[in-house]
């Protein structure tokens, strides 16, 4: 039977051990994937590859579903930050914000934001989002509904929010369009 002090200890030592752990994550700069594993971030193109080769953008049409929840993993419904292959080029890219639409098997599918005011890239067909958590400066944004690409959950940086029905079935209607 161990001891009320032994027991005492070993908690502080758990505590200890998670106080660590999260100030070594928060001075690396090292964010929780939704598996649970830490990978560093990234804001600029050559941030850290795909955890798995990329198959290639969705074709066809997906199954769309809403159904966002509070868990550990992300859920269609939900705009995340990803690491998203360039169109052209799958083995470059960067993180993105991305809004998740569905499932294709182990992957998540999801389509991109931008920023409205941006002209940056007029290819493909747009529906304006307006704002959200997943711009800091809280500016106008825009989804490229044309493009589905697949994202890993474990290639997920961080869930910004859980995106309002009426503006996913905006989204959805515009996917659908094109």
């Amino acid at each position: 039977m161990t001891s009320l002090t032994d027991q005492l200890l070993r908690s502080l030592n758990r505590i200890a051990k998670d106080v660590l752990r999260t100030a070594a994550r928060q001075a690396t700069g090292t964010v929780r994937r939704a598996s649970g594993v830490g990978r560093p971030s990234s804001d600029d193109r050559h941030a850290p590859k795909l955890s798995i080769r990329y198959p290639g953008d969705f074709k066809g049409r997906p199954h769309i579903t809403y159904a966002p929840h509070t868990g550990k993993t992300p859920d269609p419904g939900e705009v995340v930050t990803a690491w998203v292959p360039d169109e052209e080029d799958h083995q470059d890219g960067k993180d993105r914000p991305v809004l998740l639409i569905g499932r294709d098997g182990d992957w998540l599918l999801g389509v991109v934001l931008g920023l409205a005011d941006s002209d940056a890239d007029l290819r493909g067909h747009w529906v304006t989002l307006g704002t959200g958590a997943w711009d800091p400066r809280r500016r106008q944004s825009r989804v490229r509904v044309d493009r589905i690409v697949r994202i890993h959950p474990d290639d997920i940086r961080t869930r910004a929010e859980k995106l309002d029905k009426p503006r996913f079935d905006r989204v959805t209607a515009g996917i659908r369009r094109t």
